[in-house]
């Protein structure tokens, strides 16, 4: 594999792996309509930047053919549970649309090696089991969650009848640098620096005790490149760094590292929002040997030290 395509190839996560993948010597395009992914996160960039959405299946097709695509990293998507909550119709059927139209294309141009698809740990749903492992049941509690595991599935289904490997990765809350604190779609971590930067009080849906199995980006960018590059024909694998926090323990750690603190408020909980995760990424590392080497700590620091700076 030569060409790649990242899809939502501006935003948070797409941004990083386009970057990542030119340092390893690949030919990169990013693809973003930049409904929430932003210009300047490729600046510096020296790959394609192709400003279009995933609306036509001819269109694409015609992208993969002119372009000679080998793989495709599909993060384009609308990331937020709170907005498909609020409005189910744009979220779910952008999430959904987007997804089917890149996987027609891939099948009608006939010559992608893989693909990986974008999913989350929001379709195991509020399961008290922990921790989370592939084999278990699902269950979405958001229309964000359903649009997402939709995306897995017909990803996989694709694959299988048209021989194209494809694997699925569902992240575990990633953050880190350049993920936009002032954007609804942003983790928890991005938001509480920020606030906690401009001495203003941080508020937390609930009582703070739900538990995150937080991934820092770097990790996650390092499961798509490895998944990509492994033999794995096909499957759906947790993407996450085995470990859990609370919100309130996660204050206290980013308080710690800033030195300071500030008044910390406790909202109603939202609807959709998952009590508890923690992942088990025994999957991913059997089949292709991911393990995370960014420990929340290290990660909290480089994510205060990017925003302090910007």
């Amino acid at each position: 594999m030569k060409n790649i395509l990242v899809t939502g190839g501006a935003g948070f996560i797409g941004s990083h792996i386009a970057f990542t993948l030119l340092e390893k010597g690949y030919s990169v395009w990013a693809l973003d309509n930049f409904s929430t992914g932003k210009l300047e996160n490729l600046n510096g960039f020296k790959g394609e930047v192709i400003e279009d959405d995933l609306s036509s299946v001819s269109v694409i097709r015609k992208f993969l053919h002119n372009y000679s695509i080998d793989a495709i990293l599909h993060q384009a998507a609308i990331p937020s549970v709170k907005k498909s909550v609020d409005d189910p119709h744009v979220n779910v059927g952008n999430n959904i649309n987007s997804t089917l139209n890149m996987l027609e294309a891939a099948r009608v141009y006939g010559k992608i090696k893989r693909i990986v698809v974008a999913s989350s740990s929001s379709v195991y749903g509020d399961s008290e089991t922990l921790p989370k492992v592939e084999s278990m049941p699902v269950l979405p509690l958001s229309p964000y969650a359903l649009s997402k595991y939709f995306t897995e599935r017909i990803a996989l289904q694709y694959g299988h009848f048209y021989n194209i490997p494809t694997a699925a990765l569902r992240y575990f809350n990633v953050f880190g640098p350049r993920q936009d604190p002032n954007s609804p779609y942003s983790a928890v971590i991005v938001k509480f620096i920020k606030r906690l930067l401009k001495d203003e009080a941080i508020h937390i849906y609930g009582d703070g005790e739900q538990t995150r199995d937080f991934t820092y980006i770097d990790d996650v960018v390092k499961a798509n490149i490895m998944v990509m590059e492994s033999s794995v024909k096909e499957g759906f694998f947790n993407i996450a760094c085995e470990r859990r926090i609370s919100l309130n323990d996660l204050i206290k750690e980013i308080f710690t590292i800033a030195g300071k603190k500030v008044e910390v408020i406790y909202d109603a909980p939202r609807p959709g929002d998952v009590l508890h995760s923690l992942a088990s990424i025994k999957k991913a590392t059997d089949q292709f040997d991911f393990k995370p080497e960014i420990t929340l700590e290290e990660g909290l620091l480089k994510t205060y030290e990017y925003l302090k700076s910007v």
